[in-house]
């Protein structure tokens, strides 16, 4: 058992901080214990090993099945107590529940877990006594690939950045998308890290995911509807469509079944749903309420895809949908940090904008995701738009074009800040 003053593993060369980790650490302060949500391979794992002065580990064939016979020892030991992958003994919540409720007292446990379990698997939610926070793959300031100068808190106080030099260019936003944000994939080679995320998939289509409900899904239908959502990546794709897509393989499936993996697919955090920002403008424009579809991580879809750099860096437009991701991903991640969400917006008179990021006290800051210089202009047109639409009650904190490519950070004369990726932080 690790000594009680000291964190199961230490911050050294081994650990990368994370956005996260002052979150974890006020909640703690706060509740008696905390929920870190994610897909595998995120690093919640380490970032909850980081936090804890004791850890179960449910993976370890040994420690399931105390845990199983025994979840109050199980639970025994100095906290912050790790239980990592609760998700596979879901008594160990209750228990947990039980014991902060006698005890009283707060930062006693950080469970951690990769699958949401079936609702019937434990009696009470940890309503009060748990705070969940979700966990995404590294943004690009996590993994050192952004410096951080452009800072989104700064961006809601002020609206404007100053005229900074940025060194990204299209060729290496490519190379990130393609590597991803996960902790083992940074510093590796390009095919290493390629590898990282094949292998992931790999686990995943070859599953019949019947550890998530008890129900088993056919592989080749898994697979089917997997790449049908990488060619979907980052728009409001309806079940019918990915449907129609598996017909023309030469299997057919109903949308209802198309839910059912989608649904299985979010259980797991491999997918996530970017859910449409509904304000209350002035205009009389319907706005539409459909999520867009987003892999936890855009190098997924590159796998599911069969991509690498070189081919992607041709198919501009498959490129862009990927990038979009990649940025939804960071801002997710930055937000967060912010008590933020975010959100996507679209109407019914075609007015569309990628990503907008509101905050708990109501603000809210309106992003378009970009390639390039050729596709400014538009970029704030739509940005203008919105503004126009939202009306003086309710303007933006900020507008902004978010790209891969362009040289440099600046304030347009229409007030948009043009910010390229590696220059974003939190």
């Amino acid at each position: 058992m690790a000594r009680e003053d000291k964190p199961v593993i230490d911050v050294d060369d081994r650990y990368r901080p994370r956005i996260i980790d002052k979150r974890i650490d006020d909640i703690l302060s706060t509740f008696g214990g905390m929920l870190i949500v994610g897909p595998k391979w995120c690093g919640k794992s380490w970032t909850g090993m980081r936090h804890s002065k004791s850890a179960l580990l449910v993976g370890d064939e040994d420690s399931a099945l105390l845990a199983a016979l025994d979840p109050e020892s199980a639970l025994d030991g100095n906290p912050p107590r790790l239980v990592d992958e609760w998700q596979d003994v879901p008594k160990l919540w209750d228990v947990a529940r039980r014991n902060i409720d006698l005890s009283g007292k707060r930062g006693l446990y950080i469970f951690t877990g990769s699958t949401i379990p079936p609702k019937d698997a434990t009696h009470h939610t940890g309503t009060g006594r748990f705070a969940t926070v979700r966990m995404h793959p590294m943004s690009l300031f996590e993994s050192g690939d952004s410096s951080g100068v452009v800072s989104l808190s700064r961006l809601f106080d002020t609206g404007k950045v100053d005229v900074i030099r940025s060194n990204i260019e299209y060729k290496e936003a490519v190379r990130l998308i393609c590597r991803g944000g996960w902790p083992a994939a940074i510093g590796m080679s390009d095919r290493e890290a390629a590898d990282v995320s094949r292998m992931y998939v790999k686990s995943v289509s070859d599953s019949n995911m019947s550890g998530i409900d008890g129900k088993k899904r056919n592989k080749k239908t898994m697979q089917l509807v997997l790449r049908s959502l990488a060619r979907n990546n980052a728009t409001l794709v309806k079940p019918s469509v990915i449907a129609a897509d598996m017909s023309e393989g030469g299997t057919v499936v109903s949308d209802g079944t198309v839910r059912d993996y989608i649904n299985a697919l979010k259980s797991i955090y491999m997918i996530e749903e970017q859910e449409a920002w509904a304000p209350s403008l002035r205009s009389r424009s319907r706005v539409r309420t459909s999520p867009k579809i987003h892999f936890s991580d855009p190098s997924l879809a590159v796998a599911l895809l069969r991509a690498a750099p070189d081919i992607l860096m041709k198919e501009v437009r498959t490129a862009g949908f990927l990038f979009e991701s990649l940025c939804y991903r960071d801002l997710c991640v930055y937000a967060s940090a912010l008590d933020g969400d975010v959100y996507h917006y679209r109407d019914n008179t075609g007015l569309e904008v990628d990503e907008i990021i509101e905050l708990g006290d109501g603000r809210w800051g309106a992003v378009e995701v970009k390639l390039g210089t050729f596709e400014f202009d538009k970029a704030a047109d739509s940005l203008l738009s919105l503004k126009e639409k939202a009306g003086e009650a309710r303007e933006p904190s900020f507008l902004m074009i978010l790209c891969a490519s362009g040289g440099l950070a600046y304030t347009r004369e229409d007030g948009v800040a043009v910010v390229p990726i590696d220059l974003l932080g939190p």
